[in-house]
């Protein structure tokens, strides 16, 4: 994700097991890319990442390869890399695309995470394939809770129960590695309590937000009073 500047620089600080480490090593790499590598060059490189994802879940899908998957990880492997480091050579080059790199680098996340669920989809027929399509819907969910809350406190959080961004490209590699080297039939029998669970999730952390955001008024509103009896 982009750490920006100039109004797009008030992000919460991530909090989870391996964002340490990441950073760490994003800091330690960004200074060795070649000059020919820019910012916005890895940023648009999600949209390659995209159909990627998309393909390869359609070839396993109508082919029964499973082992498409693997391919698809590699494309989740790529998104991670090339998304921990457009913002970051932006922001050690000084190439100024603030504001372009805000927008751009999360709308693409926000279609990637999709394209990983749409992906999915083709493996399945009936229910379980429109419960993907509804878990896709569930990550807009997700973006639009961030981006409205952002407007709302100035804050953009995209770390929620102890999962960033980071974690969920993990799950996805570790699902689909399950799936390919077990079959879809596990995934088939549980898929209606992960729906569950993924949208309870989100119910949760939608509550939060607005707990936090009702808790902000509510000390606008007392500051406010005091002030007006100073």
């Amino acid at each position: 994700m982009a750490e920006v500047g100039t109004g797009c620089d008030k992000k919460a600080p991530m909090k989870t097991l391996l964002s340490a480490p990441e950073k760490r090593f994003i800091l330690w790499l960004a200074p060795k890319f070649p000059m020919w590598v820019s910012s916005w060059q890895l940023t648009m490189m999600t949209v390659l990442w995209s159909f990627g994802v998309i393909g390869f879940g359609m070839l396993a899908g109508q082919t029964g390869n499973l082992h498409w998957l693997w391919a698809s990880s590699l494309m989740i492997f790529l998104q991670w890399f090339t998304d921990c480091f457009d913002g970051a050579i932006g922001r050690h080059r000084n190439e100024g695309l603030i504001k372009w790199g805000f927008y751009m680098d999360h709308f693409l996340d926000f279609v990637f995470m999709c394209s990983v669920f749409i992906g999915w989809s083709f493996l399945f027929d009936g229910i379980h394939n429109k419960l993907m399509w509804f878990m896709s819907l569930g990550m807009g969910c997700l973006m639009v809770n961030a981006f409205l809350a952002f407007g709302a406190t100035n804050q953009f959080k995209i770390t929620y129960l102890a999962t960033g961004p980071t974690e969920m490209r993990l799950y996805f590699m570790l699902i689909n590695a399950a799936i390919t080297l077990f079959g879809i039939g596990w995934l088939e029998k549980s898929l209606a309590y992960i729906f569950c669970a993924f949208w309870l999730g989100i119910v949760i952390v939608i509550y939060r937000t607005q707990k936090r955001i009702y808790a902000l008024d509510m000390e606008i509103k007392r500051a406010g009073k005091t002030e007006s009896h100073g």
